[in-house]
């Protein structure tokens, strides 16, 4: 899996970090305060990510989730209103709940040790993105950002977001480097088919919220991984391996 790549690119929420049952928890919040109906955290997941999929190809696919939100529930404040409302309700949650899965951080140093280029491409805002790399202490303590990644990006870098290939493309460029020296790290249905629209091949770490798309994840990815331990032993045991030869 590993074998002649040069670039890893990790998805951040849901695939580093323990992430998208809080932002289930933010927007159960965000509707209630707009007055809304009370709805299990599963139900809101399934709706935003079916947005976001339908919204994709859009200049600000969240914004256009916080206008759909606006017109469902008859709300007074604007779109933009509402985004900021939903950014201020998640500030606690970003700066001192949030953390890295177990292992993951191990894995980021071993695999910059090998000498990989590694990158973030994330679908969450780069303001959110500053939080984890400035203003997460949990998260500042196991990793630094800014030595660890060639390149962190965010959902602004691109006009489209996930499914779409783009934020690949831009990466690819930067790093100048070709599909099959790159490596896509994954939890989604949704950033499983951005890498395979990109022509790369895509590993998927387990996520409790991506559980019902498990058996589709196996079958579209070139390794799929319960836990970062599990794949760091795998990492560790490949490359033992092509250094023996």
């Amino acid at each position: 899996m590993f074998h002649q790549k040069k670039v890893i690119i990790f998805d951040m929420d849901g695939t580093l970090i323990d992430s998208v049952g809080i932002w289930n928890a933010v927007d159960k919040e965000l509707i209630a305060r707009l007055g809304g109906e009370t709805l299990p955290e599963e139900n809101i997941q399934q709706r935003r990510d079916e947005l976001l999929r339908t919204f994709s190809h859009t200049q600000d696919a969240y914004l256009a989730y916080c206008n759909f939100l606006a017109q469902t529930y008859n709300a007074t404040l604007s779109k933009e209103e509402i985004r900021a409302m939903r950014y201020a309700i998640a500030q606690h949650y970003l700066k001192n709940v949030i953390d890295f899965k177990p292992n993951a951080h191990t894995l980021l140093h071993y695999l910059k040790e090998q000498g990989y280029q590694l990158v973030i491409a994330s679908t969450t805002s780069q303001n959110n993105l500053n939080i984890y790399i400035h203003e997460n202490n949990a998260m500042r303590q196991k990793v630094d950002f800014e030595k660890t990644f060639s390149l962190i990006l965010g959902r602004e870098v691109v006009r489209k977001i996930k499914p779409h290939p783009e934020v690949h493309y831009v990466i690819m460029q930067e790093l100048k480097a070709e599909p099959h020296e790159c490596l896509v790290v994954e939890d989604s249905l949704v950033g499983v088919e951005a890498a395979h629209n990109a022509g790369i091949e895509v590993i998927t770490i387990f996520d409790t919220y991506a559980k019902n798309d498990e058996a589709e994840l196996r079958k579209r990815s070139l390794g799929y991984f319960e836990d970062f331990e599990t794949l760091l032993l795998h990492v560790k045991e490949e490359l033992g391996k092509k250094l023996k030869i």
